[in-house]
């Protein structure tokens, strides 16, 4: 029996912190005692936290694709995002892959398969060190979405789909100024030419979203996967996400959106980089705002992976009525139970040993060391 300890550690449990030791065998979590230890790795008054799980990240793209036109080896980009993934913290990732494209780009019908294809590749050469799944973010304006889905039909990898929209003046883009900034202003269009392309999402909304999210609510339903909303800005976006078995609302862009998914059962998910920065890139409401008002249950990386620890030691820092492990149980606990992984995101007998060292004087944690299932992968 392969046995560790790590002594003298600030543990994060999910209603306390205590100051002692825990033992690791064969991979899972053995035992946890309280009191000063002589024996094991001395943490020295470091934080213990159980390892991280990321349910929604674009990281593995941008490595991908890290130029327009630019696509880069996809071994070697999976390698390079599963790095920086593991160093900050995150044990368990949820790969976004995107389906569906249109005149905005994409990625063709095909790649994002032979994308996951790469990824398990990696994973039975052991080449990567977090534990890797996929979240499917199907664009459901996209006539060839389901072509896209299509490739996954039989792949007990994908445990999360999100069901999205980016069509002008609903959602994300609440307003023309917002979606005006992000794809005209930024892609340098003509007004003749941003003219036809709102036309034409407005056309594709109105033609295919409503059928594609009945369709793909329906498969996710029949294999058990976990269906995330995306952008709900009113009641009737969180009604008809209740109706599709939706369990994750990410993003809310309204405060009556976040407050009635909380309400009714979902986890709302909101930014870490959007609580780091006390805004979102975008325009839409402050992840701290729905923090202060009890309605926010997870954090998602998004774009930066350190900031998911970061973001947790900001809400406990600076937020009235949370506690560091509750916020820890934001990138740990709650999102892990959200898509049924019950044996991880909490430091319990019997789970699995994804674990953290954490050093945290001030400012911005540091991550001394990462196990996952008791071998140290960082």
């Amino acid at each position: 029996m392969s046995e560790q300890i790590l002594s003298n550690a600030r543990i994060v449990l999910e209603d306390r912190i205590i100051d002692g030791s825990v033992v690791i065998r064969d991979g899972k979590i053995a035992s946890i005692d309280e009191g000063k230890s002589s024996t094991g790795e001395d943490f020295g008054g470091d934080y213990l936290i159980p390892g991280l799980v990321e349910l929604h990240t674009d990281h593995l793209e941008s490595h991908y694709s890290p130029r327009p036109g630019v696509r880069w080896h996809m071994t070697s980009a999976i390698q390079a995002h599963d790095a920086q993934i593991v160093t900050s913290g995150i044990t368990t990732v949820f790969d976004c892959l995107r389906m569906g494209s249109d005149e905005d780009g994409g990625f063709d019908k095909g790649e994002m398969r032979e994308m996951a294809d790469a990824i398990q590749a990696a994973e039975r050469d052991d080449r990567l060190r977090a534990e890797h799944l996929i979240h499917l973010r199907c664009e459901v304006a996209s006539d060839n979405v389901l072509d896209h889905f299509a490739d996954f039909e039989n792949d007990p990898h994908v445990r999360l789909v999100s069901l999205m929209d980016h069509s002008p003046g609903q959602r994300q883009f609440q307003t023309m100024d917002q979606y005006t900034l992000y794809y005209k202003t930024k892609r340098g269009l003509t007004d003749e030419q941003f003219s036809r392309f709102v036309e034409s999402r407005l056309s594709l909304s109105q033609k295919y979203s409503a059928v594609h999210r009945d369709a793909l609510a329906k498969v996710c339903a029949e294999r058990g996967i976990t269906v995330a909303s995306h952008d709900d800005a009113t009641l009737a976006h969180v009604e008809e996400a209740k109706g599709h078995g939706v369990k994750l609302a990410e993003f809310p862009t309204s405060f009556e959106a976040a407050e009635a998914s909380h309400k009714s059962g979902m986890s709302v998910l909101m930014g870490a980089p959007n609580v780091v920065r006390g805004k979102s890139h975008s325009g839409n409401i402050a992840a701290r705002d729905l923090a202060k008002r009890g309605v926010l249950d997870v954090l998602s990386s998004d774009y930066v992976p350190l900031s998911l620890l970061h973001a947790s030691f900001v809400l406990a820092d600076e937020i009235d009525g949370i506690s560091l492990p509750q916020a820890i149980a934001m990138v740990t606990s709650t999102p892990a139970r959200t898509v049924s992984l019950d044996d991880r995101g909490r430091i319990e007998s019997g789970l699995r040993a994804d674990l953290v060292r954490v050093r945290r004087t001030d400012g911005v944690p540091v991550i001394r060391s990462v196990w996952r299932e008791g071998r140290r992968v960082a």
